[in-house]
Formats: C-alpha cells, sequence, structure tokens
C-alpha cells in the first residue's frame, strides 16, 4: 500500500507529481490511499509510512494528458469529497491508455468527476453572490469584513474577483476554515476563524435593505426558483433576509394592486407652449442651463416631442464638477418634469448615497429629452431611442456640456456611450476602456440603474449592483482627489 500524504487540501501541486509518478510506474488505484496532513481522514492509514517522492521502481515511458482534464483536476481537488484524489488518479490511469477517455460524457467516472468540478463552481458563484461586506473602523481606517461558510475549499480560487470588485477597498472576508485579505495591492490569506469574530450588523445593513425593497418585482416572483438560486443556508448572513417572507406573502396582493391601478398618460395640456423648432434648423449657443431648458421646453428636433407630455431637461449647479448622462426620461420623469425619479431614480439615489456622492453637487441629465413610448391598454411602455432620435438631440447636450465643463462624464447605459462618443460599441467594452467624449472630457462607462430593476436572477442582480456600486466609487475617488 502506497501512503501519498499531501500538505494542504487543495495542493494540485503535490497530487499531480505523485499521481504521475505512480501512473509511470502502473500503481493499482486500489493499492493508493491519498490523505491530507493533518486532516481527520488521514487518520485510518496513520500507521503506514508516507511512500518517498522517489522510489527505486522502474517507470514506464512519459505520457500526456489532456488540457481539460488539468482544469477539471484543478476544480475537483477544491472538493471536500475525501476520494477526489483517488478519483482522479483513477482517472489518470484511464487517460494513459486511452487518450480520449474524458470525451465519453456517460462512463459513471467522468460523470462523477463533473459532478463535483459543477458542485465547486455552483459554491463559487454562491460565494461571488452572497458575500455581504460590513463596516469596521480600525486605527488604520475603515475597512469591511464579510462572514462566509463556504462548503468545499474555494476561499483562494474566489478571492481575485473581489480583488477586482473592490480594488479600491480594504475588506476581509472570514470563514471557519480559511481567511482572504486584500490591503488595495496584495491577497493575504490566513487561518479561518470563528463566526463570533465577524460583525453582525452595520450602519448600512437599513439602506441595502431598503434598496432590495425597491427592486423587489412581485409580478415576477418565481418562489421556486429563488430558493433555487438563493438557498435558506445563505440567509443567515444576508440582511436582507429578513425582508424576503414578508414580501413574498404580500407578492399576491402587489400584483393585483398593480394591475388595478390607473395608467399614467401624457398631459393633454403641456405645461409649457411649445415653438416649433424644424430638425434642420441651426440653433445659437445659448449661455445658461435656465436658458437652454426654456429653448429645449419646444423642441421639434425630432418626432419624440408630439406624443411625450413635456422635454425633461437635466438638473444640478452649473459648477458640477461631475456630469450623469442617462439614456432617456421614464414614465414619471415624463410626468414630473425631472430626470431620474421614477423607479430607476430611486436606485440610482440609493447607490450614489452608499458611496458618498451627494445628488445635490452633481448634474444629471439624459442623451434623449423626451419619452419613448408605444401604448399598450393603459400602460405606456418605454422604446429605445433610434440612432437618428440620439443624433438629432446631441445638439442639446453638447450644449449642456459646454456650459458645464465637467471634469467627469459618467455615461449610465449604452445610449449614452453612443451619444457621447459617437461610436458603436458594447457595453462591457466600453467600462473596459478610457475614454473621452466629443467634447474631450473624459468619459466612464456603466449601466443603467433601469438595468439592475430587469434583472429576474438574484445573484446575478446581486453580481451587477456590486459592480455598479465599483463604479460609483471610482467616481468618488476621482471628485475626492479634486
Amino acid at each position: 500500500m502506497h501512503r501519498i500524504a499531501l500538505t494542504g487540501p487543495t495542493n494540485i501541486r503535490g497530487w499531480r507529481e505523485a499521481a504521475r509518478r505512480l501512473a509511470r510506474q502502473d500503481v493499482d488505484p486500489a493499492d493508493i490511499a491519498w490523505v491530507v496532513e493533518g486532516a481527520a481522514e488521514s487518520d485510518l492509514f496513520g500507521g503506514l509510512p508516507a511512500s518517498p517522492q522517489a522510489s527505486s521502481a522502474p517507470e514506464g515511458p512519459a505520457f500526456s494528458v489532456p488540457r481539460a482534464f488539468l482544469g477539471l483536476a484543478e476544480t475537483v481537488i477544491l472538493h471536500r469529497d475525501p476520494e477526489r484524489f483517488a478519483l482522479l488518479y483513477q482517472m489518470i490511469c484511464r487517460l494513459k491508455d486511452n487518450h480520449d477517455a474524458l470525451e465519453d460524457s456517460v462512463d459513471p467516472l467522468v460523470v462523477r468527476l463533473n459532478g463535483l468540478a459543477r458542485s465547486v463552481r455552483r459554491d463559487i458563484h454562491k460565494m461571488h453572490a452572497f458575500v455581504r461586506f460590513r463596516t469596521v473602523e480600525t486605527e488604520a481606517g475603515e475597512c469591511f469584513v464579510a462572514w462566509f461558510e463556504p462548503e468545499h475549499h474555494i476561499v483562494e480560487a474566489a478571492a481575485p474577483f473581489f480583488a477586482r470588485r473592490f480594488a479600491s477597498m480594504r475588506w476581509s472576508i472570514l470563514t471557519p476554515e480559511r481567511s482572504v485579505h486584500w490591503d488595495g495591492e496584495i491577497l493575504r490569506l490566513s487561518e479561518g476563524v470563528e463566526r463570533s469574530e465577524a460583525p453582525t450588523e452595520d450602519k448600512l445593513e437599513d439602506l441595502w435593505r431598503r434598496y432590495y425593497a425597491a427592486i423587489f418585482n412581485p409580478a415576477r416572483l418565481k418562489v421556486q426558483a429563488m430558493m433555487s438560486e438563493m438557498p435558506k443556508k445563505y440567509w443567515r448572513n444576508l440582511p436582507e433576509a429578513s425582508l424576503i417572507k414578508p414580501l413574498i406573502d404580500q407578492a399576491e396582493r402587489r400584483s393585483v394592486d398593480m394591475v388595478a391601478l390607473a395608467a399614467t398618460a401624457p398631459n393633454p395640456r403641456p405645461q409649457r407652449t411649445r415653438v416649433e423648432i424644424p430638425v434642420a434648423s441651426v440653433v445659437e449657443p445659448l449661455g445658461s442651463i435656465q436658458a437652454l431648458r426654456e429653448a429645449a421646453s419646444g423642441c421639434r428636433r425630432c418626432p419624440l416631442g408630439v406624443p411625450a407630455t413635456q422635454t425633461v431637461f437635466g438638473e444640478g449647479p452649473e459648477d458640477a464638477g461631475i456630469v450623469f448622462v442617462g439614456e432617456q426620461p421614464g414614465d414619471q420623469e415624463d410626468l414630473a418634469g425631472r430626470p431620474f425619479v421614477g423607479p430607476a431614480g430611486k436606485v440610482f439615489d440609493a447607490a450614489l448615497e452608499e458611496v458618498g456622492i451627494d445628488r445635490g453637487r452633481v448634474y444629471v441629465t439624459n442623451a434623449v429629452k423626451h419619452f419613448k413610448f408605444v401604448p399598450r391598454g393603459k400602460r405606456r411602455l418605454h422604446q429605445k431611442p433610434n440612432v437618428s432620435e440620439i443624433q438629432a438631440c446631441r445638439w442639446w447636450l453638447k450644449q449642456e456640456l459646454d456650459i458645464l465643463r465637467p471634469r467627469l462624464v459618467v455615461a449610465l447605459g449604452l445610449t449614452a456611450v453612443r451619444s457621447l462618443t459617437g461610436q458603436p460599441m458594447t457595453l462591457e467594452v466600453a467600462r473596459q476602456r478610457r475614454l473621452e467624449t466629443l467634447e474631450g472630457a473624459p468619459l466612464l462607462a456603466t449601466i443603467h440603474p433601469s438595468y439592475l430593476l430587469r434583472l429576474p436572477d438574484e445573484a446575478m442582480k446581486a453580481r451587477e449592483h456590486a459592480r455598479f456600486l465599483e463604479d460609483l466609487r471610482r467616481v468618488a475617488a476621482f471628485a475626492n482627489a479634486a
């Protein structure tokens, strides 16, 4: 019997070296005991001496395994199943004789290994989605600490995600087995801790619960799907968990109330006298935001001004260093005459508050100034503006930016990116590029807050909300550095 003692539960390098040596010596899988030093499963074979790393037994020729197997092994070894090392070694022995053995998708060994890998990937996905940081004051300043209980040995594999998403924060994720810490430059691992060492609540808990309640859509509720994505075992670490049952219980009544509400309709009498402005006309630049707002109230540079209640112009101080540009006003903005006051506006306001940006000190506007919609019964459904409508309204946006001369422009969504840069690109590409507006101002691209309201998957919604906050923290850091 060969007893192979690995130095840790995820020691993939030690396992690979031992597995290759044993396979070349044609050692039968049944004759190997794979153990982890110090682990409970090591006790059964504790009386056996560890096999030497080098052996005098003759070795056969070197062999190769598919690259897909190496990736599979790196994932499977993170599982807690004590048989994972033996199962992977069995697979190596098969691949030695049949290089394509891994492609037999119905083979019981392949099925089991793929199942272990899926379980690990799902655990990493859940850690990314359900870690909730809480604020802790330390001698070095503000730090964010979270508690999580993973099913498998995934902490080290999951940590780079948080370093990318929260690069500007100092944070720690504590778990029973291993903890990870980020100081803004280096990821460090340490021993696990007891749950009692993690903070239980902070000043942001109520804000997070208000945000969750605001984005909960009773009309889209699918309890079984939600429970699959957010199992109850994670609830005790989630501040919003206390709202889940009441929101589910009230969902049916709230859906009925939503259907019963009278639909909003455009104001039949516009609030301002409209002046016809031909599309082809040239309008001289105006010297102030107020003068622009008054001129835009009668805009007919495109057909969108006819069915809309009114022009929804930007608002904010003329000395604002940061300008946020959205897509277009929605139903409630069209009625109120102000940007970002509807459901997306509430998400936007909560996010600004969380990252420390005062909405009263920034300028908020849209690429298109009129609500584009299509009637559906009693409702007015949002429609995306087309390129000609974006270009027609670009004159107003340019005048705003020329007057404001912002130090930073933030594009909320792809329509804003297209209007500000004049270039077609995906939002993901825009978020990764160093961009400028057509006027030469630095441009940062992120999602529109309404995107978060449309996501049906709770885990994806949590991830995208975290990315949105990360983008806004970059804006806040830019504002504070100025």
